[in-house]
């Protein structure tokens, strides 16, 4: 049962590795890779709102509220860390979309090891929408990352790196649920819907209009309503 845990997580992972290379075969012009990263920011919306809020039902109002805001603090503190690494003041900065991607992946892979562990039904639509999810908000940071000189193997390393991570994460995930039986994923869906608020505003809503303009907002709109045909 380890393996599935493992397994789940780097699936619904995956995806931000494939997209991540694709961009070296397929070139994009910047309004759709505009208008993916809004696609991409409207299904991580209706992820938060259907499926990370829900799966924190189990905590009070107030500790539910206080993990929420201690995930935004987290995407903003790593964040600030990954500038003053490699710098970057854009608002529109490809890295900060990168550490949302973490911040997202990372509480999402331990919830889907406690699930595993526990027997807790993980829906299909959930996992889908997590993998759809992140091919946008792979793709456009890798673009622009592809654009300013990064070779394949430093971005396929990269994102191998944060699929890794989340698999680990995932076990983890299980063998906390598998030595304590109250463990249930509800703080970590809390921590990983304030970080992904917050990366949507800090980085990839910025990054969408930036590069797709105004049709960015309808896109997301089409990403928010799409990703509801899987739920």
């Amino acid at each position: 049962m380890a393996i599935e845990a493992i397994l789940l997580a780097a699936f619904a992972q995956s995806s931000l590795l494939i997209a991540g290379l694709v961009v070296y075969r397929v070139s994009f012009s910047t309004k759709v890779i505009g208008g993916l990263a809004g696609f991409g920011a409207g299904a991580l919306i209706s992820a938060v709102a259907f499926d990370l809020i829900p799966a924190a039902a189990d905590l009070a109002t107030l500790g539910s509220a206080v993990l929420i805001v201690a995930g935004a603090g987290i995407f903003i503190l790593a964040d600030r860390a990954v500038e003053a690494r490699f710098g970057g003041d854009d608002p529109d900065n490809p890295l900060g979309i990168v550490v949302g991607a973490i911040v997202d992946g990372v509480p999402e892979s331990l919830i889907f090891g406690i699930a595993v562990t526990t027997g807790d039904p993980i829906s299909i639509a959930f996992v889908a929408a997590v993998w759809v999810s992140n091919v946008p908000q792979a793709l456009a940071p890798s673009s622009s990352l592809a654009a300013g000189g990064w070779s394949m193997w430093k971005t396929a390393s990269m994102w191998g790196a944060v699929v890794a991570v989340c698999a680990i994460t995932a076990l983890g995930g299980f063998l906390i649920g598998e030595n304590f039986s109250a463990a249930t994923g509800a703080g970590a869906a809390a921590v990983a819907a304030g970080g992904v608020l917050a990366m949507l505003t800090d980085s990839l809503m910025p990054f969408a209009f930036n590069k797709g303009g105004r049709l960015a907002g309808l896109w997301t709109v089409v990403g928010f309503a799409g990703t509801l045909l899987l739920l």
